[in-house]
């Protein structure tokens, strides 16, 4: 048997290091939300090399009496908490007391620092873990911690990092999610003397996505701020137009902490279900406020994952929250011929991921933007987003439905309305989609069926696996309006089919959702029903290239316009785009600015 050792303090720290500093992202993290914690309203951070060779914070914080500082480099050391119990309670952002000491244990350390009635401040330096020197200085207010030679001591973990390009990419996402997480804060972030975000730290959360992601996202965003007894929540949305192919841009911040939460990300999805297309994902900026005892957020050593006591409560909130911000919007798609000039953007992070990237990712990122560090922006290869914008417009409502002029079709599939200086382009197909959607999913509400019966009855063979299915599903058909009953054999009569959806291929609205509910294990979900309704909804809908009379269209439009979400399809795609009557005209050079 092996003998038993106890470790010496040295090699235990280290290993506590490797827990904490996994890469130079994770030093510039904690030194942050310590200057955050400490007050600062100005924060500075600066590397060099991905952070391998040099990283430095200063901020302009409260600083750390003489006699404190090395304790606050000891394990376990914090001001944030006293004992278990203040865990649940915990609002400040660093609170494991062990950022200091494992930082210290694998890089060469200098912390300069001054606590404001103080006549000087004091240099400490340590190398490795070990104290080297702790002298007076004058020195401004505040804080400034400098790491040198991160993992000099540590080879093993230092090959792991990936190339300084990549590992400074990873830094300026996190640094970008600070300052949107604390637009109060003016924070400057510098690589290799280069000059990525600046913040004006004025407490407009607006100017700080500016500052981040440009002027092209920050022209569609919608502001949200709803409140209850526990649960605060402000911000901006997304116009759905701005769709992302993943949940990197889902950014939420939890009581000021940026957090991954699949509640969060869930209850935001739903709230844009059915504006937004499916498979696309939003853009959201939330900054949520919730009482600490009500959730853990000594979940992860990372602090990026939280528990909530009552996940439902908190679901339904943020849900509904971003259902009604949506819901209130009447905003149209315009459109334009041709492209224009490339917008600028004014970070260099504008068009980035916002969650880690793989390092590929980033190598591509950085090689495909050129930086202008004297004017702070940069220029993308490829345009990030279309040249399309929002129009805001009274064209849906009641009164100005009075002035529509219908003026014609195109291709057999959209109808050209003109209004208020304005073409507005329908999609019949999806506008009829959506009409019939709405409609089904309004009598599904209110438990108000109607079946059409079907003289004769259908007779479908099913295969032993399709009466699997039915059975397992026959109750929830039923109730949404089909009449099936066992015919003999492996043959069933469909007598009566959802009257909403009368106008298709009742056989095949039958088998198509035998097919889908095959893959279901459970009980039947209404996301899944209401999935399959879509479907339907789409099949049963007039197609492009069927001519619809006037009067048809006429009918169309109005039944349209009497959603409550007109704006799209039960998949996301638009109903309606429109183009001004200046946008045309400038396209025919009449008007040349």
């Amino acid at each position: 048997m092996n003998e038993i050792h106890v470790l010496d303090k040295h090699t235990i720290d280290k290993i506590a290091a490797g827990e904490v500093v996994e890469r130079p992202l994770n030093v510039v993290k904690e030194l942050m939300e310590n200057s955050i914690d400490a007050g600062a309203t100005m924060l500075s951070v600066e590397i060099r090399d991905g952070g391998i060779s040099l990283i430095r914070i200063t901020d302009n914080g409260s600083g750390i009496e003489k006699e404190q500082i090395r304790k606050a480099f000891l394990r376990h050391s914090t001001s944030k908490i006293r004992n278990a119990e203040d865990l649940s309670f915990v609002t400040s952002l660093g609170f494991r007391g062990e950022a200091l000491s494992s930082i210290a244990a694998v890089s060469k350390v200098e912390l300069c620092t001054k606590v404001n009635d103080s006549l000087t401040g004091t240099i400490f330096k340590m190398s490795g873990g070990e104290e080297l020197s702790l002298e007076d200085a004058g020195l401004p207010d505040g804080t400034t911690v400098i790491v040198k030679d991160l993992f000099y001591n540590t080879p093993a973990r230092l090959k792991f990092l990936k190339s300084a390009q990549t590992e400074a990419g990873y830094i300026l996402d996190m640094v970008n999610k600070i300052a949107l997480s604390h637009p109060d804060i003016s924070i400057k972030f510098t690589s290799n003397g280069s000059v990525k975000l600046s913040t004006s730290g004025n407490g407009d959360l607006k100017d700080a996505i500016y500052a981040v992601f440009g002027r092209e996202i920050t022209s569609h965003l919608l502001p949200i701020s709803r409140d209850s007894e526990d649960v605060c929540l402000s911000g901006y949305l997304a116009k759905p137009e701005v769709a992302r192919a993943n949940r990197n841009f889902e950014l939420f911040f939890v009581n000021g902490r940026y957090v991954r939460d699949p509640i969060i990300s869930s209850a935001i999805e739903e709230g844009y279900k059915g504006y937004q297309m499916k498979g696309s994902f939003p853009f959201t900026v939330l900054n949520i406020r919730i009482e600490p005892e009500l959730m853990d957020v000594n979940v992860h050593p990372s602090k990026m994952e939280i528990r909530f006591f009552d996940n439902e409560r908190v679901y339904s909130f943020i849900r509904d929250a971003v259902l009604s911000v949506l819901t209130e919007r009447e905003s149209i798609p315009s459109f334009t011929i041709g492209k224009d000039e490339k917008p600028k953007q004014e970070n260099a992070y504008a068009s980035n991921p916002i969650s880690h990237p793989e390092p590929f990712e980033t190598e591509r990122i950085i090689r495909e933007t050129t930086i202008y560090p004297e004017k702070n922006s940069v220029e993308i290869s490829e345009p990030v987003f279309e040249q399309q914008t929002i129009h805001e417009v009274t064209f849906l409502s009641e009164d100005a439905r009075k002035h529509h002029r219908l003026i014609g079709e195109i291709f057999d599939t959209y109808w050209l309305v003109e209004f208020d200086d304005s073409l507005y382009v329908i999609d019949q197909h999806a506008a009829h989609e959506k009409v019939l959607y709405e409609s089904f999913m309004h009598r599904l509400k209110k438990d108000e069926h109607y079946s059409q019966n079907l003289m004769p009855a259908l007779i479908v063979t099913l295969s032993p696996a399709e009466e699997t299915t039915l059975r397992k599903i026959l109750m929830p058909l039923q109730e949404i309006g089909f009449e099936i009953s066992h015919y003999g054999g492996s043959e069933y009569a469909i007598s009566a089919v959802p009257a909403d959806l009368y106008t298709m291929d009742e056989s095949s609205l039958f088998l198509s959702f035998l097919d889908e509910m095959s893959t279901v294990k459970t009980n039947i979900s209404s996301d899944v029903l209401q999935d399959r309704i879509a479907t339907a909804a789409c099949k049963a809908a007039v197609k492009g290239g069927n001519r619809l009379t006037f009067h048809e269209a006429d009918q169309l439009i109005d039944q349209l316009l009497s959603l409550d979400n007109p704006y799209n399809c039960p998949h996301g795609r638009p109903t309606i785009l429109t183009m001004s009557r200046y946008e045309l005209e400038r396209k025919f050079k009449r008007i040349v600015s």
